[in-house]
Formats: structure tokens, C-alpha cells, sequence
């Protein structure tokens, strides 16, 4: 049987070793997972999307992806630009507040991308381009590492800064936005902030947690009291 290498941060290593986990149980189990969720994303095309083959995908994201299809027409694939376009056009998304707590105007986002795309006329396309497919497969991987069961929005903006070849990404980069920041915000919201803040002070880890997110969350916070007011 094939032997696969696998590198710990130190303390994880240490805590593994000391619960005695079955180590090689546990990562074939999750290497089948990732295999079955890449693939699905390679064999998916657009002729036959449904939401079986996009069952792991949040609603939002269904829509995203939905709304990229349609802003492609007229062009023989479904591009990266097109699933940014599909984030934008949705307006609800986790993704887009992200963008916002890193100080990342959506607008901003839409008029540069908009003078990148032509109208969109013509015939639906029927395929994913090797940038979009290549993005869609980072999302996943994003997901997988971050330790979701699901796929969301902000999972594909990650998928998007990932890719580095695709129109979506570059854009995003040349308007400040980097992957390591952007995985760092997702993580702040979904661990949720206002949980951290209520948490007693006294825990070392959560105290180190805190002062990490401390940018974000004020961030956060004037973006609630902005919208309280209106």
C-alpha cells in the first residue's frame, strides 16, 4: 500500500500523539471525502447542472454559480470573472462582507470587474473554463481545510484569490485583497465575534484569539452601527 507523508504543526502533532488517534484511519478517511467532493466539480458541466451534483454548496452559493452561468452568455465558458460577477449580483452573501470588514467596497469591485466583461448575449456557454474549474476545486479545498461541511460564498472568494491565473483573482489583488487576510476575516466571522467578546477573560488562548481579531471585529462593528443608523 502507497505511503503518504502527512505534516503537523508541532502542538498538533503532541496533542494527536497523546489522544492516540488512529492517524492513518482518520486521513483515509477524509483524503475519500476531498476525492469524491474534487471530482464531483471536475465531471460537473453546465448542461446538466442541478443540485444534486451541487449538494454540498449552500443555497447562496447555488445562486452565485446560477447567476455566473447567465452573466457568461455569449462566451463559450463560464470564467472566473463570471463567478465574481454571480458573488456581486447576489448581494447577500457572507463573501461580500468580508470584502466590506476589510474595508473592500463591493461597489469598487463591481466597476472594475464590469469594464473587464462584455454584455452578456447570446447562448448560455456549456462548460466551466480551466480557471473557473481550477477555482471551483480550491473552494472546495478551502472548505475542507477551514473543517466545513458545506460550501459558501466566502469559501469561493477564497477559491477565487487561490487561483492564481483567473481574471477574478488578479482583479481582487490589484484592489488590496490577499488570500491570507481574506482566510483570517472568514475565519473571524464564522467563529463568530461576538462569542469571543463574551467569553471570560481570563483564557490565554482566547485573550491571543482576541487581539488577533481585534481589527476585525471593530471593523465589524462600525459596519453595524453604520447600518443601525440608516
Amino acid at each position: 500500500m502507497p505511503k503518504v507523508n502527512v505534516y503537523l504543526p508541532d502542538e498538533l502533532a503532541d496533542a494527536v500523539k497523546a489522544a492516540a488517534l488512529p492517524v492513518s484511519a482518520i486521513c483515509q478517511r477524509a483524503l475519500e471525502q476531498s476525492v469524491r467532493r474534487v471530482t464531483a466539480i471536475r465531471a460537473m458541466t453546465l448542461t446538466d447542472l442541478d443540485d444534486s451534483q451541487l449538494s454540498q454548496f449552500t443555497e447562496r452559493t447555488r445562486t452565485v454559480i446560477r447567476l455566473a452561468v447567465e452573466r457568461a452568455a455569449g462566451t463559450p465558458s463560464v470564467d472566473t470573472e463570471h463567478l465574481l460577477a454571480g458573488i456581486l449580483t447576489e448581494g447577500t452573501n457572507l463573501a461580500l462582507h468580508v470584502l466590506r470588514a476589510m474595508e473592500i467596497d463591493p461597489a469598487l469591485v463591481q466597476n472594475a470587474l464590469a469594464a473587464r466583461l462584455p454584455a452578456a448575449e447570446g447562448d448560455l456557454p456549456t462548460r466551466f473554463s480551466n480557471f473557473a474549474s481550477n477555482a471551483l476545486e480550491l473552494t472546495v479545498t478551502e472548505a475542507l481545510s477551514l473543517g466545513h461541511n458545506y460550501v459558501g460564498c466566502e469559501h469561493l472568494l477564497l477559491g477565487l484569490l487561490s487561483e492564481p491565473g483567473g481574471v477574478a483573482g488578479d482583479l481582487l489583488r490589484e484592489l488590496g485583497v490577499d488570500l491570507r487576510t481574506t482566510r483570517r476575516t472568514v475565519v473571524a466571522a464564522l467563529t463568530g465575534y461576538q462569542h469571543l467578546r463574551a467569553q471570560p477573560g481570563n483564557d490565554p488562548v482566547l485573550a491571543a484569539v482576541r487581539a488577533e481579531l481585534k481589527p476585525i471585529v471593530e471593523r465589524i462593528e462600525r459596519l453595524e452601527q453604520q447600518a443601525s443608523s440608516k
